[in-house]
């Protein structure tokens, strides 16, 4: 996992081996020139047609997004509740217990 992935000489020739295969035997050739007439690239169009939103549409949406909103807002508002429930009921059994232990230790 942590071993080079160039190999080390274990005795260095001081001969520098370029990573890059671009240059061969010391000199670089530039790109051969295209002499031929290529015409202009068209531009791209989309299959895909636009949205359009109709009033219907639009109204559907917003009432979509209001229901979504409400369904949301109704679970957390549920969840809330019933950890306001719990906590309650916790504090109930607590202070029963309390007076329980208490009148047990007067009786004694």
């Amino acid at each position: 996992m942590f071993t080079p992935k160039i190999p080390v000489n274990d005795q260095p020739t001081g001969q520098i081996i370029p990573l890059a295969t671009a240059a061969v035997d010391g000199h670089q050739h530039a790109p051969a020139a295209c002499s031929c007439q290529h015409p202009a690239p068209a531009p791209a169009t989309s299959n895909r047609p636009q949205v359009q939103l109709t009033p219907g549409a639009l109204a559907l949406l917003v009432g979509g997004g209001t229901a979504a909103v409400l369904v949301v807002g109704a679970v957390l508002v549920s969840m809330l509740l019933a950890v306001a429930i719990t906590a309650g009921s916790l504090a109930v059994v607590a202070l029963v217990a309390r007076s329980l232990i208490n009148s047990e230790a007067k009786h004694r």
